[in-house]
This record gives C-alpha cells, sequence and structure tokens, in this order.
C-alpha cells in the first residue's frame, strides 16, 4: 500500500507527511537561502486588510525561502517526502481544472471587450460579491496563518505584471513560488503593489450554488475591474496558475502584446523557435533539445524585444515518466519540486506508473532545475515557430510551410486528434479543435491573437511550419506512428533553416507546400498519400478532414472580425 493513505484528517486531503533521511539533502539553490528565516509580516503592513478586508489571521508567512516551506508542509502534515526530499501533495477531489466553473464578474468596461460564451462564461456583481465575502469570512474566522506570495508574472520588465497569490496551505505558496518569477531579493517587494491577487479560500464550499445559479459549489471567479480572483471549493493548484494566465491574455494584447500558450528555446546563436501545442503532440519533449537553451515550456510573450516566459518554472505531466523518455524532466524532480497526485511507494519512491488516483499527474519546478535553460527568461524576435498536430487521422505531412494566412488559420483552429481506439466498438480518431492551441485561456475574441500574431510574423519575418507528430501510412489502427526520429529531422531542419533549400509541393487540399525531400526523413512519409497503399481511401479521409476544418472555422466568422477561411482547405 502507498505510504500516502488517508490517515489524517479529510481537509488535509487524506495525507499524512512520512520523514526519510534524505530529508536533509537540499539543492544548492535552496542551500543559498538557508541563512534566512522565515518573513513574518501582517495583514496591515502588506495593505492585504485594505484591498482585501482580511484583517484577523494573526500570522503571515511571506515569500517564504524553499528551507521554510519545506518545514512548513512538514509541520502541518500536508503531504510526504520522497525518498529524494521532493515533497509530494494530492488535490483532493480536483485533479485537474475545472473549466465549467470558471467565471468572469460581467460589468463594465471589460464586458464589452471579453469573448463570452462557453469558455468565458459571465456572473453578476452581486454573486462575485457573494462568494468573496464567503472566502474574506473564512480567512478572517477560520485561519490562524496564512502564506503571501509576491512576485512576477512575465520576465520582461517592460511587461510583467505583479502577482500576489493569498493561500492558507503552505504547500500552494510552495506552488505558487514555483510557477510564478520569484524576487531577487527582500528590498525588491519593499512597497510591493500587486497587479492582480488571487484569494485562494479552497476549504470554502458554496452550498448555495444553485441559488446562485453556478454550475456546481466550485467557484472560480475573475474581476477584472477590481484585479482580484476568488478561488473555491477546488485545491488544484493549476487553477492559480492557468487563471493568471486568463487575464494576461486579457492585458496584453490590448497593449499590443502577444500572449501565447507555447514553449520557447534559444539556439547557441540565438535564433529563438516556439513551439505551440495541445496535449499529447510533443510540445514539452521536442522545445526539450540539449542542443538549445529552454526559456520556458508552457506560457510566453512576444513584445517589442521578443519572447519572455511568462514564467519561474515548469509544470510536466509525470505519467509514465522516466530518465529514459524524459530525462530533463526526471533528473528536476528533486528537492523544491512539488509532486501532484502521485503515489509513493513503501520505499519512498515515486510510482509514476501508477494512475488509481488520476492519470494528471503532475510537478511543478524552479526553471533553474532544468541544466539547459535560458536564465533571463528571454529571448530574441523568433526565427520560427512550430505548430504541432498529432493527427490520427494520418492525412498531414510530417511537416508543412505556411503562409502568414495560413499560419492564421492554423493557429485559430489548434487542430489536433485524440485517439479513441481504447473504447468498446470506437475506433475512428476524434478531432480537437482549440483556438490559439490553448482555447480555455483566450479571454478576448480568437481572431484578435490572430491578427496581432500576423502583424508579428510580417514584421519579424517569422516562417511558420505545421509539423505532425501522428500517425502515416493510414488512421489509428492501420497506419503506424511518425517516428521520433523522422519528427526530429523535421525539427531540425526548420530550426537551422535547412527545410529552406528543400523542394516543395504544394497540397492540393489543404494548400501549404510539403517538402519533397528531406534527410532522414522516408521520402514516400513526406507525401501522405504516397504512404497509404488505399489511395481512395485517403482521399476520401483527406476530404473528411478538410470538412471538419471548415466545419470548425465557421464560429470565428462573424462581422467586425478578420476571416481566414480563405487560407484553409479548399
Amino acid at each position: 500500500m502507498s505510504a500516502m493513505k488517508a490517515l489524517a484528517p479529510a481537509w488535509r486531503n487524506g495525507l499524512r507527511y512520512t520523514s526519510f533521511s534524505s530529508r536533509a539533502r537540499i539543492g544548492a539553490a535552496a542551500r543559498k537561502e538557508l541563512g534566512k528565516t522565515a518573513s513574518l509580516a501582517t495583514v496591515s503592513s502588506l495593505g492585504i486588510d485594505k484591498a482585501t478586508g482580511i484583517t484577523k489571521p494573526s500570522t503571515v508567512y511571506y515569500n517564504l525561502p524553499y528551507p521554510e516551506v519545506f518545514e512548513h508542509e512538514t509541520k502541518n502534515e500536508e503531504g510526504e517526502s520522497t525518498a529524494n526530499g521532493t515533497y509530494c501533495v494530492s488535490t483532493g477531489q480536483f485533479t485537474g481544472r475545472s473549466p465549467k466553473d470558471k467565471y468572469f464578474v460581467k460589468q463594465a468596461p471589460s464586458d464589452k471587450k471579453l469573448d463570452w460564451g462557453k469558455i468565458n462564461k459571465g456572473v453578476a456583481p452581486e454573486v462575485y460579491e457573494n462568494i468573496y465575502k464567503k472566502a474574506v469570512k473564512h480567512y478572517n474566522e477560520n485561519v490562524d496563518k496564512m502564506y503571501v506570495f509576491d512576485g512576477y508574472c512575465g520576465t520582461s520588465p517592460k511587461s510583467r505584471k505583479n502577482v500576489r497569490i493569498i493561500t492558507e496551505l503552505a504547500w500552494q505558496h510552495h506552488f505558487a513560488k514555483n510557477m510564478f518569477i520569484r524576487p531577487d531579493s527582500e528590498a525588491e517587494t519593499a512597497g510591493f503593489e500587486p497587479d492582480f491577487t488571487i484569494i485562494n479560500a479552497c476549504k470554502v464550499i458554496n452550498e448555495d450554488y444553485k441559488d446562485l445559479g453556478l454550475n456546481s459549489d466550485v467557484a472560480v471567479v475573475f474581476n477584472v475591474e477590481e484585479n482580484m480572483a476568488v478561488i473555491t471549493g477546488t485545491w488544484y493548484g493549476g487553477e492559480m496558475k492557468k487563471g493568471i494566465f486568463s487575464m494576461m491574455n486579457y492585458w496584453l494584447p490590448l497593449d499590443g502584446v502577444m500572449a501565447m500558450h507555447c514553449s520557447a528555446n534559444k539556439g547557441k546563436d540565438g535564433d529563438t523557435a516556439l513551439f505551440f501545442g495541445l496535449s499529447g503532440t510533443g510540445k514539452t519533449t521536442l522545445s526539450a533539445d540539449p542542443e538549445r537553451l529552454l526559456i520556458g515550456d508552457d506560457e510566453h510573450g512576444w513584445d517589442d524585444d521578443g519572447i519572455f516566459n511568462f514564467e519561474g518554472g515548469c509544470y510536466a505531466k509525470t505519467i509514465n515518466l522516466s530518465r529514459d523518455n524524459e530525462p530533463e524532466i526526471y533528473d528536476a524532480i528533486k528537492r523544491d519540486a512539488l509532486l501532484e497526485n502521485v503515489i509513493i511507494k513503501e520505499n519512498g519512491e515515486p510510482d509514476y506508473t501508477d494512475t488509481s488516483r488520476t492519470e494528471n499527474t503532475r510537478v511543478s519546478y524552479p526553471i533553474y532545475h532544468i541544466d539547459n535553460h535560458e536564465p533571463s527568461g528571454m529571448g530574441g524576435h523568433p526565427n520560427s515557430i512550430i505548430f504541432l498536430t498529432c493527427d490520427a487521422f494520418g492525412v498531414l505531412p510530417p511537416v508543412s510551410r505556411l503562409s502568414p494566412g495560413q499560419a492564421m488559420y492554423h493557429y485559430l483552429s489548434g487542430y489536433t486528434a485524440k485517439v479513441a481506439g481504447t473504447e468498446r466498438g470506437v475506433t475512428e480518431p476524434t478531432p480537437n479543435f482549440s483556438a490559439g492551441f490553448g482555447a480555455a485561456f483566450l479571454t478576448l475574441h480568437p481572431t484578435l491573437y490572430a491578427d496581432l500574431l500576423q502583424h508579428k510574423l510580417d514584421r519579424h519575418g517569422t516562417q511558420c511550419f505545421l509539423i505532425n507528430t501522428g500517425w502515416t501510412g493510414g488512421g489509428y489502427g492501420v497506419g503506424k506512428r511518425m517516428s521520433i526520429k523522422a519528427t526530429r529531422a523535421c525539427v531540425n531542419a526548420v530550426l537551422d533553416g535547412s527545410i529552406n533549400k528543400a523542394s516543395f509541393t504544394p497540397d492540393p487540399v489543404f494548400g501549404f507546400d510539403v517538402p519533397t525531400e528531406l534527410p532522414g526523413v522516408p521520402t514516400k512519409v513526406l507525401i501522405p498519400r504516397d504512404a497509404w497503399s488505399d489511395k481512395k481511401s485517403y482521399d476520401t479521409t483527406r476530404t473528411k478532414l478538410a470538412g471538419m476544418f471548415k466545419d470548425n472555422y465557421t464560429k470565428f466568422v462573424k462581422p467586425g472580425v478578420t476571416n481566414y477561411t480563405s487560407f484553409g482547405p479548399k
């Protein structure tokens, strides 16, 4: 049985701390902080009382150094330590984000800018006030100590935002410290003024949610005008990370700065590349290149100075993780990293193959745990942008070159395909379209991001490519998965520019340019139709997929926004 068994009260998420001798092993970065003691503050010294109404917690722990965070987590019995000193917690009932419970307050002037719909759902100001008051009351009546993280979202001094995260759990403070950008010194936060504050009241349950018109007793509510968000009913740390990302997607484009759900890396000569892609397409794997510096693995901005990471850490999936398949991530899981929902064996070792709690097991860690990271978190204007798709229909080529208009069409489509073959009676792949390769976080109309991206492509001469990491020679169940060797060859050809020396032929349906020869990629694989033994079946499947693209794109066509339909399949 796992050491992470339910031995503590329910409010502790059923966890108990187990001590291992390796607890004393502290990484180099943490050792630098050993001389510091826990930073104590008060709600009044930080201005929290006036800004939020939270007045009662007698102790406020402020921007704790990593060793102190670890001590608090263990003393509070919030989780358990693994054999190498990594801390591990359970996020309880919610092991992922709860998108149906995310709301924005519907009020002027943001109500004229937000793209209302299934993703950005509105609530009345009085509903927000109800939830906000519950959170404040909880802190004032039930919380003796709380944790406050002040830091930044964005490595670019010009475009970053000051963020404040208020939590009552030390591990959530740990998560914020990992994922956001940590101030370099205590002096840097003197007189800190947050641009946005999140009050994480995860223990508050909205039992009157039906009267409030909410989806469930969970609520994650953003008040754009008040620069405040309240989280209730869910312990999942990713709500804080993606909540600020959603706000960056609101603020930055209005100032002409692109916000992107992508990874980024940097070559030895300073050339920068971006990798867009939904889950399972290889975004993290392909951007983690030992020959290039990692700028960041998930969220980035693009301002007049170039690319910049929003975050100070990484948040990676750990399902089936091994040193062989993901050495950089595997070796990053050490003291100061934070595991979520991973089963810990009796010997203190994580079992990354055990999905009994969830398949969405995760780890967050400061980005300096990756040896070949870019310390500045910034890069120049990108030379190349790669859109990654896992096409389980086996229609798309392993690599294709996009015109600026085609790039906007595929950016808005955000296509990949989920393999449904594991379900009884289901043999066909399921298409998944997500605008911007991250529709859940786009707060403005998707075409506004596309217009801004096209402007930047034109200004900086950035080339865009579509790379298929999915199937070739047939769809799922008939063909085979694209080899990682071939995919790496495509990526390398894009990054070193050699792909532009190839001969290209236009795809007769999708219109993008497909190379006819490329070192490291079999010729018949480059032209997907040639890889299929049944050419008629390929033509039928390609027509079917093209129709799916066209049907999906109709939702972006409305008065007052740019129409990129002509750059899609014919």
